[in-house]
């Protein structure tokens, strides 16, 4: 299972991937990591993994549209099974989100459809939520809007403040984001029809970490 990872920071979910691949708990290959910031520390990481790096600066293009023809092209030259989204902070065309329909993941911190976009930790504390947590979905046009496969669940504590709560969720993430990746690799999850098969069922609702069997 090849696997071409977007970045734009620090790459912690890169280095979970990483990590589960190197403990043999995930059947893949990350055949390259591509960023679109020169500084992004994620690319550090992949190196020292041995993993090929690219930068696509979205500075350097015109557009949208040409920005993403060149990083279609410098994903497509790996021949991927999957494109996974990683911190990656830019908006995607819908021709470019097109192309990689059903093979293409992202994972975002809340949960679903709750805080679509930035600062959703922010806004859960805002909004006096009980709980929280991070969401693995299918990436479509709609922003943040594609099927969710998996979520976690975090109970809101009274001294969480953006920054810790921040700190708890990434840490599912940690589970969240190699444990569908493996299911993917497996071809035990799937898009049809815009609707998320897991392991030939059609899921009505997301699937729940504290559920699974790790």
């Amino acid at each position: 299972c090849r696997i071409v990872v977007l970045i734009s920071g620090t790459g912690s979910n890169l280095q979970s991937i990483i990590d589960h691949i190197h403990d043999d708990e995930l059947p893949a290959e990350v055949v390259a990591v591509i960023s679109n910031r020169s500084t992004a520390g994620g690319l550090e990481k992949a190196q020292q993994a041995h993993i090929p790096t690219q930068v696509v600066d979205h500075q350097q293009f015109s557009g949208r549209e040409a920005f993403d023809a060149a990083l279609m092209a410098a994903i497509d030259q790996h021949q991927p099974d999957l494109v996974v989204l990683a911190g990656f902070m830019r908006i995607l065309t819908d021709g470019f989100v097109t192309h990689y329909t059903g093979r293409m993941l992202n994972i975002h911190p809340s949960r679903l459809p709750l805080y679509k976009g930035l600062n959703t930790h922010q806004r859960a504390l805002d909004a006096g939520d009980e709980y929280h947590g991070a969401s693995v979905h299918f990436v479509t046009p709609d922003l943040d809007g594609g099927p969710v496969i998996l979520q976690s669940e975090l109970k809101i504590h009274p001294d969480h403040n953006a920054a810790t709560l921040a700190d708890d969720v990434r840490e599912q993430e940690h589970q969240l984001y190699p444990l569908v990746i493996r299911w993917f690799c497996q071809g035990r999850v799937m898009l049809q029809d815009n609707i998320v098969v897991k392991d030939g069922e059609k899921l009505e609702t997301p699937l729940q970490l504290h559920e699974m069997t790790l």
